[in-house]
């Protein structure tokens, strides 16, 4: 079913902060361990409200995730209305992207294991994918443009370079294995892009 169809109108405002619980639930305990009890808990909203909200658990799950995620990408987005140069733009898109929370990651993990079992999950995340990648590839073009880079890939291989870069990072992090430091990491990060988008001085 359609996730557009997935999703239950019952509950209002209170319904969306009980979203908000089932992602702080789904960050400690993770997606299979994510119970209507489990959140009934954290929200103190009655399971039978939660079933009456949400339909089922799978549904809940799938809701909260989207919902979070599209956050997210709005919160990629508020950036580039602060930041007009494309250099500067990029160094911001890579801070806020490197300054998630550690809940956040999880939550993120969370997302694309779910999207690995479920088809309309898994479009989604396509979809998502897409829209967090283009205030990377215009900061890149707009530079371009501008005379500011001589690109030695296409925007959207830099793109990939970057994003999967930041990944990379993220995932020892989420397992609490020896990583870089965020700043040196950040360091080693922006020197590379600023090769790959032949940033002129």
């Amino acid at each position: 079913m359609p996730l557009a169809h997935r999703t239950r109108r019952a509950g209002g405002a209170r319904r969306i902060a009980v979203l908000g619980s089932v992602i702080d639930v789904l960050a400690e305990r993770g997606y299979e361990n994510t119970r209507f009890a489990d959140v009934s808990a954290a929200s103190g909203v009655a399971i039978s409200t939660l079933q009456n909200y949400f339909g089922s658990r799978e549904d809940m799950m799938i809701e909260a995730m989207r919902r979070y995620t599209d956050q997210e990408v709005l919160a990629l987005n508020s950036v580039v209305e602060a930041e007009r140069d494309p250099w500067n733009l990029l160094v911001a898109l890579v801070d806020r992207s490197l300054a998630n929370s550690e809940s956040t990651r999880r939550v993120l993990v969370e997302f694309w294991r779910a999207a690995m079992r479920d088809e309309e999950l898994r479009e989604y995340s396509v979809e998502l994918q897409t829209r967090y990648r283009e205030p990377f590839v215009d900061a890149m073009v707009a530079g371009q443009e501008q005379g500011i880079f001589e690109l030695a890939h296409s925007p959207d291989d830099a793109v990939d370079f970057l994003l999967m870069a930041g990944i990379g990072f993220m995932i020892p992090q989420i397992l609490h294995h020896p990583t870089p430091s965020p700043e040196s990491f950040r360091r080693v990060l922006l020197s590379q892009i600023a090769v790959m988008v032949g940033r002129k001085a």
